[in-house]
């Protein structure tokens, strides 16, 4: 589960004004950078941050976004959902801020509830938020750069991650209502396909580890205060930066953002995760459910971010399952047979093997077909890969659509996040429509046939006909 709070506020109606302003500006600027180089800066603060930036001057605005690693493969077992819902109770309120001697006190220097903090940020015309995905926890900042503006909003955000309050009212209340709607959400075939279907291809990993009512009742305040004073670790920090902004004035920004954060001489090496185990055999699950449609879906663990034919697999699913009404997918399941709606296909690589995943909806007494086609589109692609049409046209699609990945302030830092913590090169956007056109037919079948194995899938079905 993933439990996000980006606090996007009504801002006043003057600071808004401005914020339309620089968005538009936004969407012009990143649509022009698709055609230039995107010059990132890196550089290691003392304190073992790590801050990558883009400078933009050509809107008043920056965005930031800080990982750690503390996502929810570092659960325990029987708190699934900890790192989530630590995230998203930091919004809840704030401790006073300690007495430093011979430093002044910020401009929030009393102690805030989450009435105030919303307000705060609202009259800033400004958004923070915190998140936990399965990987890291994220703090993002948005704000204007005008230094009367930018200075609050840091000093607030700052004051969020380092001293939350974690009320234990708010936990309670916010517990029940997780609880009561993960319970509603097991109401929907969805909701059960996706939890059956990560139970089977994860196993033990903690990729397969969801929330349930059960492991957050053994979520108390103090576990978010244990958790939130071991994660929160300067040197371990990576900070992404875009916007009107020079190196200088970034670095000051990232040092002030983490001043508070506990400093290490050294910083101690986390306990490694297991990686995600390989499937021994097909498994194929059949759960009755009262639906108008069955949902299917087909997998099992597929690559790590870091796997060296990135590239291959990407184009290779996007000619599988992955270009909508013009994959292989789609052609047999939904054109030739009229099968579904809608099919696709997709990877999800991350610190380790996330799953490989076909997906699908159908009516219940044509499931049994509808994977049966979906198994044998897949197992024709591993074994002998895409056509050179196919492929040509996959790649052009690609490259002419690399523009839309950095048409925003936000897309662009999600590019440079990703390229941060993925310890990826800083010249991985500027060569990204190079690398999609270097890929090969051969490459793309080696690939698929060494990730993919589809005698050994799981098959999850939901709401199928008996």
């Amino acid at each position: 589960m993933k439990v996000s709070n980006p606090m996007f506020l009504i801002p006043s109606l003057n600071a808004l004004a401005w914020r339309r302003t620089a968005l538009t500006l936004a969407c012009w600027a990143a649509a022009s950078w698709a055609h230039a180089s995107l010059p990132i800066q890196h550089w290691t603060q003392p304190s073992g941050a790590r801050v990558y930036l883009v400078e933009s001057q050509a809107i008043p605005m920056v965005d930031v976004q800080i990982d750690i690693d503390a996502g929810s493969r570092r659960d325990p077992a029987a708190q699934a959902g900890l790192a989530s819902v630590m995230a998203g109770q930091m919004a809840n309120g704030t401790r006073a801020e300690p007495q430093v001697q011979g430093k002044g006190q910020g401009p929030y220097p009393q102690a805030l509830d989450e009435n105030q903090i919303g307000e705060a940020w609202a009259d800033l015309g400004a958004s923070f938020g915190a998140s936990a995905s399965g990987d890291r926890m994220s703090f993002g900042l948005r704000s204007l750069s005008y230094p009367d503006l930018l200075d609050k909003a840091v000093a607030l955000a700052a004051r969020q991650m380092a001293h939350p309050a974690f009320p234990e009212a708010m936990w309670l209340r916010d517990r029940e209502r997780i609880s009561a709607s993960i319970r509603e959400s097991l109401t929907k075939p969805g909701t059960v396909v996706q939890q059956r279907f990560a139970q089977a291809v994860y196993g033990t990993h903690p990729y397969g580890f969801r929330a349930t009512p059960e492991s957050l009742s053994r979520i108390g305040v103090q576990d978010l205060k244990n958790l939130h004073a071991q994660a929160l670790r300067a040197c371990r920090a990576t900070v992404s930066v875009v916007g009107a902004l020079t190196r200088a004035q970034a670095d000051a920004l990232v040092q002030r953002l983490l001043a508070q954060w506990p400093r290490e001489s050294g910083c101690a090496s986390l306990p490694p995760v297991p990686e995600v185990a390989p499937l021994a055999a097909a498994e194929n699950l059949n759960l009755p459910f009262d639906s108008a449609q069955a949902h299917v879906l087909i997998g099992q663990p597929g690559y790590k971010r870091t796997d060296p034919d990135f590239f291959a697999l990407l184009v290779g699913n996007h000619i599988l399952g992955g270009g909508g009404f013009v994959s292989r997918l789609t052609e047999q399941v939904r054109e030739k047979r009229g099968l579904s709606y809608s099919v696709y296909s997709g990877f999800a690589p991350g610190q380790h093997a996330g799953a490989f995943t076909v997906g699908l909806q159908t009516r219940p007494d044509q499931a049994k077909q509808a994977v049966a086609v979906a198994q044998e589109v897949v197992q024709g692609f591993v074994r002998q890969g895409p056509t050179e049409a196919e492929l040509t046209a996959a790649k052009s699609n690609l490259v002419g659509g690399f523009a839309l990945r950095i048409d925003s302030n936000r897309k662009l830092l999600d590019n440079v996040a990703n390229i941060a913590w993925n310890r990826l090169p800083l010249d991985y956007l500027n060569t990204w429509t190079r690398q999609i056109e270097r890929v090969s037919a051969a490459d793309v079948q080696r690939a698929m046939a060494r990730v993919l194995q589809p005698e050994r899938m799981v098959t999850v079905v939901v709401g199928a006909a008996p």
